[in-house]
């Protein structure tokens, strides 16, 4: 699991692309023996039709009087819709029935999703156990928040500011928790009048007075795995002392949303269900120390809701010790612009053994290992796990929007990455080659100008449609015979193969897949063509750019009347918006232009295409090529 392989980089084509066939056979052949859990006999459903529409009920009809299938739930506003199947129906036959449905966008299992922590070490204690323990066990709060600095942030928070609330997508909250009822943490949904047995607000939910509980659908909110209640205590911990007498009144406010079960399991469909409820109900941050499954489309949706609503999404990397990059984590790894993907830190600033990492997946480090926090029953207790660093990183986000409440998740995201404070052990291993620092996100909050804008994005555009041979797999593309082929070799055909004609007929599979590829390749050298809209040039002239309220200095290395490629050490966001000041080649004047960031390489080097770039620009490019050599 997670274990990296070095391959020596060929100089011929033909010999990458042949090992590229090579890497994606493996790699296909890999996810087919690991396919991902899924709820049995339930899928969810994407249609193009809006949910109240004709066309819309007309569907749902037609599964229910055709297809026997039973509706589970509905979420109008992604116009998504959970299903059951009736007994002995096969998820995989009816997922792949439905994708050829001219009003389906795409239906997909119900995938499992599972904690991340790496469990609770020793049995929990009362707080003045906890104080009569070793001073080194109690002082681990103090350790914890040394590095961070929350302490110093606690003392610079403004005192007027209204709680900005923080939904823990977990396995519930002991609101009775002394902690938390004495902080007054706990959310209260102001449009709901407690123990009445009406839905006062009419969001669906009767009397969810504190939040909601998606296993059992009901109001109560119970921590029956300790997983949850743990999670909320670093995140009012991230901005208050926990352990003070008395407490004080929280800054936040925490909206326990139950849809992990004691087990610390649960399904897609219920993390849909807590996202939209969170983002519907009012929450700015959501904080998620879970993740599993498949690639998933509706939880893809959920975020990217999220994402249009400006609310920060905050992501477990995941406990695998295993690289992201090659294999990928979900929520962690969808490339939403609102998620912030964390990996785990020890107290002495290293990776923790345990954590997943990734320089272009996972963003950034978080304290993850000994963590002390609440537990149910007024007692405490030490856990390690990307779920302990996620709460983290959620706590900060809160206490900027707690400064800032107009700002919306992509800046607070953005903040946060630049507040970070390198650490040598993460320079390979995040996106950021960083670790969070809760005084440096506070005071750049507290700073900055609030800018309203945020990249476009548009979920089907990251899409990943499921295997019909497999849900879990990737996607089976091509003509019939590749399809055929694929089910042949995964044993799904009517004539399914194994051993070693299942691997000589998969082996076969990836060359008909890649040969297009190898021939467009080839094709090209012969011709020596370049299909470039634009010459490009070299260049190296220094640049200005300025996103958000951010200015950097970089360097620019290629130049065409269509972008330019940047050079930079700092973070960009794919999709971001930049403002530029480049010089010309002779540093005797420079154009003022504003581009999007649309490829990164190792976050060093960036593809940045022009965005109305007027007639004195490309006069100047023009001007500046004379002089130049082609790139």
């Amino acid at each position: 699991m997670g274990s990296q392989r070095r391959v020596q980089k060929f100089k011929s084509t033909y010999a990458v692309l042949t090992f590229s066939t090579l890497a994606l056979w493996g790699a296909s052949a890999q996810a087919q023996q690991q396919s991902p859990e899924y709820v049995p006999g339930e899928i969810i459903v994407k249609l193009k039709s809006k949910s109240k529409s004709m066309q819309a009920q007309a569907f749902i009809g037609k599964a229910v009087s055709e297809k026997s299938m039973s509706l589970k739930g509905t979420w109008s506003g992604l116009n998504m819709h959970h299903f059951a199947l009736k007994p002995g129906q096969s998820v995989e036959s009816i997922v792949a029935e439905l994708k050829a449905d001219p009003e389906v966008e795409y239906a997909e299992p119900n995938y499992i999703l599972k904690r991340q922590s790496a469990g609770f070490e020793g049995e929990p204690m009362a707080m003045s156990d906890v104080r009569a323990a070793a001073s080194s066990d109690y002082s681990a709060f103090a350790q914890t928040n040394a590095p961070i600095q929350a302490s110093q942030a606690w003392s610079a928070a403004s005192s007027s500011a209204t709680p900005p609330v923080v939904a823990v997508i977990d396995t519930g909250l002991d609101i009775n928790h002394d902690v938390f009822v004495q902080s007054g943490s706990v959310w209260t949904n102001p449009g709901e009048i407690p123990n009445n047995g009406i839905d006062d607000d009419r969001n669906g939910y009767v009397d969810d007075v504190h939040g909601w509980n998606f296993v059992s659908n009901s109001a109560a909110m119970v921590d029956d795995d300790g997983h949850g209640t743990h999670v909320s205590g670093i995140v009012l911990g991230a901005t208050q002392d926990i352990t003070a007498i008395p407490l004080e009144p929280a800054k936040i406010r925490i909206m326990p949303l139950k849809f992990l079960d004691g087990n610390g399991s649960g399904s897609t469909s219920d993390a849909v269900k807590a996202i939209y409820y969170a983002v519907n109900n009012g929450a700015k941050v959501l904080s998620n120390s879970w993740g599993g499954g498949g690639f998933s489309n509706s939880l893809l949706d959920a975020i990217a809701y999220a994402y249009e609503k400006k609310v920060v999404f905050v992501a477990a990397a995941g406990n695998a010790s295993s690289n992201n990059d090659s294999a990928p984590t979900y929520p962690a790894n969808y490339a939403v612009p609102n998620l912030i993907s964390v990996a785990a830190t020890t107290d002495l600033d290293g990776l923790a053994s345990f954590s997943n990492y990734g320089s272009r997946t996972v963003h950034m480090g978080s304290p993850g290992s000994s963590i002390w926090s609440t537990y149910p029953n007024d007692l405490y207790g030490r856990a390690s796990g990307t779920s302990m660093a996620t709460p983290f990183v959620s706590g900060l986000a809160a206490l900027m929007v707690r400064e800032a409440p107009t700002m919306n998740g992509y800046q607070v995201k953005q903040l946060i990455f630049n507040a970070s404070v390198p650490v040598s052990s993460l320079s390979s291993k995040t996106v950021t080659k960083a670790r969070l620092n809760i005084y440096n996100g506070l005071m750049s909050a507290k700073g900055a100008s609030v800018d309203p804008s945020q990249p476009e994005f548009n979920a089907a555009s990251i899409r990943a449609p499921s295997s019909l041979a497999d849900p879990g797999a990737g996607a089976i593309g091509g003509c019939g015979l590749v399809t055929k082929m694929a089910l042949d070799a995964s044993g799904g055909g009517p004539g399914g193969l194994s051993g070693p004609q299942k691997n000589l007929a998969f082996f076969a599979l990836m060359i008909v897949l890649i040969s297009p590829v190898l021939l467009s390749v080839a094709m090209r050298q012969r011709s020596g063509k370049n299909q470039r809209r634009y010459t490009r040039y070299q260049i190296d002239s220094s640049v200005r750019v300025k996103f958000g309220d951010r200015e950097l200095v970089g360097q620019v290395s290629t130049i065409s009347l269509g972008g330019v490629q940047l050079n930079t050490d700092a973070w960009l966001e794919k999709g971001g918006i930049v403002k530029m000041s480049i010089q010309s080649p002779d540093g005797r004047d420079q154009i003022e232009v504003e581009g999007k960031v649309v490829w990164s390489e190792e976050q060093k080097r960036y593809g940045v295409a022009f965005a109305n770039a007027n007639d004195t620009v490309m006069s100047a490019i023009n001007r500046w090529s004379q002089t130049l050599l082609k790139a």
